[in-house]
Protein backbone atom coordinates (compact mmCIF):
# COMPACT_ATOMS: atom_id res chain seq x y z
CA UNK A 1 0.00 0.00 0.00
CA UNK A 2 1.32 3.19 -0.83
CA UNK A 3 -0.27 6.37 1.43
CA UNK A 4 0.18 10.42 0.74
CA UNK A 5 -0.43 12.63 3.04
CA UNK A 6 -2.08 15.70 1.20
CA UNK A 7 -2.45 18.23 4.13
CA UNK A 8 -3.67 18.22 7.50
CA UNK A 9 -7.25 16.70 6.91
CA UNK A 10 -6.87 14.61 3.63
CA UNK A 11 -4.94 11.64 3.21
CA UNK A 12 -4.62 9.49 -0.40
CA UNK A 13 -4.05 5.82 -0.40
CA UNK A 14 -3.25 3.09 -3.39
CA UNK A 15 -3.85 0.08 -2.83
CA UNK A 16 -3.51 -2.33 -5.36
CA UNK A 17 -5.52 -5.74 -6.32
CA UNK A 18 -2.29 -8.09 -4.74
CA UNK A 19 -2.51 -5.91 -1.62
CA UNK A 20 -6.07 -6.49 -1.62
CA UNK A 21 -5.54 -10.14 -1.75
CA UNK A 22 -3.27 -10.89 0.48
CA UNK A 23 -5.11 -9.46 3.11
CA UNK A 24 -7.82 -12.10 2.80
CA UNK A 25 -10.09 -10.02 0.17
CA UNK A 26 -11.04 -10.23 -3.42
CA UNK A 27 -11.85 -7.04 -5.73
CA UNK A 28 -15.32 -8.77 -5.97
CA UNK A 29 -15.98 -7.82 -2.30
CA UNK A 30 -14.75 -4.58 -1.96
CA UNK A 31 -16.99 -3.53 -5.20
CA UNK A 32 -20.38 -5.10 -4.03
CA UNK A 33 -20.47 -6.57 -0.83
CA UNK A 34 -20.27 -3.61 1.92
CA UNK A 35 -19.24 -5.02 4.70
CA UNK A 36 -16.24 -6.56 3.66
CA UNK A 37 -15.11 -3.38 2.06
CA UNK A 38 -16.10 -1.44 4.93
CA UNK A 39 -13.90 -3.84 6.99
CA UNK A 40 -11.39 -3.44 4.49
CA UNK A 41 -11.22 0.81 5.01
CA UNK A 42 -11.05 0.23 8.32
CA UNK A 43 -8.30 -1.99 8.62
CA UNK A 44 -6.78 0.13 6.20
CA UNK A 45 -7.51 3.11 8.02
CA UNK A 46 -5.77 1.97 11.23
CA UNK A 47 -2.83 1.50 9.72
CA UNK A 48 -2.54 4.98 8.14
CA UNK A 49 -3.32 6.19 11.55
CA UNK A 50 0.14 4.19 12.66
CA UNK A 51 1.92 5.81 9.84
CA UNK A 52 1.09 9.05 9.77
CA UNK A 53 -0.82 9.85 12.85
CA UNK A 54 -4.13 10.45 10.65
CA UNK A 55 -6.81 9.92 12.94
CA UNK A 56 -10.53 9.57 12.35
CA UNK A 57 -12.48 12.62 13.53
CA UNK A 58 -15.36 14.07 12.77
CA UNK A 59 -17.47 13.49 9.36
CA UNK A 60 -15.46 12.26 6.80
CA UNK A 61 -15.31 12.54 2.82
CA UNK A 62 -14.29 9.49 1.20
CA UNK A 63 -13.48 8.98 -2.67
CA UNK A 64 -12.69 5.61 -4.43
CA UNK A 65 -11.01 5.74 -7.66
CA UNK A 66 -10.92 2.47 -9.89
CA UNK A 67 -7.69 1.83 -11.43
CA UNK A 68 -6.31 -1.31 -13.72
CA UNK A 69 -4.38 -2.75 -10.89
CA UNK A 70 -6.10 -1.35 -7.83
CA UNK A 71 -7.93 1.27 -6.59
CA UNK A 72 -7.24 4.60 -4.96
CA UNK A 73 -9.02 6.19 -2.36
CA UNK A 74 -9.00 9.55 -1.39
CA UNK A 75 -9.99 10.60 2.99
CA UNK A 76 -10.84 13.91 4.28
CA UNK A 77 -12.32 14.82 7.27
CA UNK A 78 -15.15 17.70 6.62
CA UNK A 79 -14.69 20.45 9.19
CA UNK A 80 -17.72 21.90 10.02
CA UNK A 81 -17.99 25.42 11.23
CA UNK A 82 -19.32 26.73 14.71
CA UNK A 83 -22.27 27.99 13.03
CA UNK A 84 -23.43 25.52 10.79
CA UNK A 85 -26.38 23.15 12.63
CA UNK A 86 -26.79 20.75 9.64
CA UNK A 87 -27.04 17.25 10.20
CA UNK A 88 -23.30 16.22 9.73
CA UNK A 89 -22.99 13.49 6.79
CA UNK A 90 -21.35 10.81 9.31
CA UNK A 91 -22.64 10.31 13.18
CA UNK A 92 -19.65 9.37 14.83
CA UNK A 93 -21.50 8.09 17.57
CA UNK A 94 -19.65 5.04 16.42
CA UNK A 95 -16.75 5.85 14.30
CA UNK A 96 -16.72 2.43 12.45
CA UNK A 97 -19.86 2.32 10.74
CA UNK A 98 -19.58 5.83 8.80
CA UNK A 99 -18.42 4.89 5.36
CA UNK A 100 -20.33 5.99 2.40
CA UNK A 101 -20.09 8.62 -0.35
CA UNK A 102 -21.69 11.08 -0.69
CA UNK A 103 -24.29 10.24 -3.43
CA UNK A 104 -23.96 14.54 -4.43
CA UNK A 105 -19.91 13.67 -5.26
CA UNK A 106 -19.46 10.24 -5.77
CA UNK A 107 -21.27 6.83 -7.96
CA UNK A 108 -23.46 4.97 -5.74
CA UNK A 109 -22.85 1.23 -5.54
CA UNK A 110 -25.12 0.40 -8.24
CA UNK A 111 -24.12 3.09 -10.32
CA UNK A 112 -20.60 1.94 -10.04
CA UNK A 113 -21.66 -1.86 -10.44
CA UNK A 114 -23.61 -1.16 -13.83
CA UNK A 115 -20.59 0.41 -15.00
CA UNK A 116 -18.22 -1.94 -14.59
CA UNK A 117 -20.43 -4.63 -15.48
CA UNK A 118 -21.20 -3.01 -18.79
CA UNK A 119 -16.99 -1.89 -19.25
CA UNK A 120 -15.51 -4.24 -17.62
CA UNK A 121 -11.52 -3.00 -16.09
CA UNK A 122 -9.28 -4.80 -18.32
CA UNK A 123 -5.77 -5.33 -16.87
CA UNK A 124 -3.22 -4.21 -19.76
CA UNK A 125 -0.24 -3.27 -18.18
CA UNK A 126 1.10 -2.01 -14.75
CA UNK A 127 3.86 0.29 -13.79
CA UNK A 128 6.83 -0.55 -11.13
CA UNK A 129 8.76 1.29 -9.50
CA UNK A 130 12.26 0.15 -7.94
CA UNK A 131 14.05 2.50 -5.30
CA UNK A 132 17.81 1.39 -7.06
CA UNK A 133 18.73 -0.35 -10.18
CA UNK A 134 20.54 -2.88 -8.84
CA UNK A 135 17.52 -4.09 -7.92
CA UNK A 136 16.82 -4.93 -10.82
CA UNK A 137 19.55 -7.40 -11.82
CA UNK A 138 18.43 -10.17 -9.25
CA UNK A 139 15.20 -9.87 -10.54
CA UNK A 140 15.93 -9.92 -14.32
CA UNK A 141 17.71 -13.52 -13.80
CA UNK A 142 15.57 -15.26 -11.35
CA UNK A 143 12.29 -13.86 -13.30
CA UNK A 144 11.00 -16.41 -15.61
CA UNK A 145 9.82 -15.83 -19.62
CA UNK A 146 6.44 -13.62 -19.39
CA UNK A 147 4.50 -12.60 -22.71
CA UNK A 148 5.44 -8.84 -21.73
CA UNK A 149 6.97 -5.86 -23.41
CA UNK A 150 8.73 -4.03 -21.16
CA UNK A 151 10.48 -0.72 -20.99
CA UNK A 152 12.75 1.78 -18.14
CA UNK A 153 12.48 4.81 -17.14
CA UNK A 154 14.11 6.86 -14.59
CA UNK A 155 12.60 9.40 -12.39
CA UNK A 156 13.13 11.50 -9.42
CA UNK A 157 15.73 9.18 -8.35
CA UNK A 158 13.59 6.29 -8.58
CA UNK A 159 13.51 3.39 -11.54
CA UNK A 160 10.55 2.29 -13.17
CA UNK A 161 9.79 -0.53 -15.12
CA UNK A 162 6.95 0.14 -17.53
CA UNK A 163 4.93 -3.50 -18.56
CA UNK A 164 2.18 -4.10 -21.14
CA UNK A 165 1.20 -7.62 -21.16
CA UNK A 166 0.19 -9.70 -24.24
CA UNK A 167 -3.34 -10.20 -23.71
CA UNK A 168 -3.29 -13.19 -26.03
CA UNK A 169 -1.23 -15.01 -23.62
CA UNK A 170 -1.33 -14.36 -20.24
CA UNK A 171 -4.82 -13.99 -17.83
CA UNK A 172 -5.38 -12.52 -14.88
CA UNK A 173 -3.81 -15.47 -12.90
CA UNK A 174 -0.69 -15.02 -14.95
CA UNK A 175 -0.41 -11.59 -14.50
CA UNK A 176 -0.97 -12.30 -10.34
CA UNK A 177 1.80 -14.16 -11.01
CA UNK A 178 4.22 -11.77 -12.83
CA UNK A 179 3.14 -8.96 -10.18
CA UNK A 180 4.48 -11.34 -6.94
CA UNK A 181 7.37 -12.03 -8.25
CA UNK A 182 8.21 -8.31 -9.46
CA UNK A 183 7.22 -7.20 -5.82
CA UNK A 184 10.06 -9.38 -4.08
CA UNK A 185 12.37 -6.75 -5.50
CA UNK A 186 9.75 -3.45 -6.36
CA UNK A 187 6.40 -2.20 -5.95
CA UNK A 188 3.14 -1.02 -8.00
CA UNK A 189 3.41 2.80 -8.67
CA UNK A 190 0.80 5.33 -9.28
CA UNK A 191 3.10 7.31 -11.42
CA UNK A 192 1.33 6.76 -15.16
CA UNK A 193 3.61 6.18 -18.40
CA UNK A 194 2.60 9.39 -19.58
CA UNK A 195 4.31 11.43 -17.10
CA UNK A 196 7.47 9.67 -17.29
CA UNK A 197 6.93 10.04 -20.83
CA UNK A 198 6.91 13.76 -20.22
CA UNK A 199 9.28 14.34 -16.98
CA UNK A 200 11.63 10.97 -17.02
CA UNK A 201 14.63 9.83 -18.82
CA UNK A 202 14.20 6.43 -20.99
CA UNK A 203 16.98 4.47 -19.82
CA UNK A 204 15.64 0.83 -22.06
CA UNK A 205 12.77 1.87 -24.38
CA UNK A 206 11.97 -2.44 -25.22
CA UNK A 207 12.39 -5.85 -23.58
CA UNK A 208 13.95 -3.84 -20.25
CA UNK A 209 14.44 -7.33 -18.34
CA UNK A 210 16.26 -8.86 -21.10
CA UNK A 211 18.81 -5.99 -21.52
CA UNK A 212 19.42 -6.12 -17.87
CA UNK A 213 20.04 -9.67 -17.82
CA UNK A 214 22.42 -9.96 -20.87
CA UNK A 215 24.27 -7.08 -19.19
CA UNK A 216 24.36 -6.59 -15.89
CA UNK A 217 23.55 -10.09 -14.99
CA UNK A 218 26.82 -12.37 -14.93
Amino acid sequence: MEIERINDNTVKFYLSYIDIEERGFTREEVWYNRDKSEELFWEMMDEINDETEFEVEGPLWIQVHAMNNGIEVTVTRAQASDNDESEPQFGMDDARKPFEPDPSMFANSEQLMSELNDEPVVWTSDMFVFEEFENLIPLSTSIPVYAVESSLYSFENKFYLYVIYDESKMDDDDKSDFCSLISEYGSLSQVTIHRLEEYGKVIMESDALATVKKYFGN
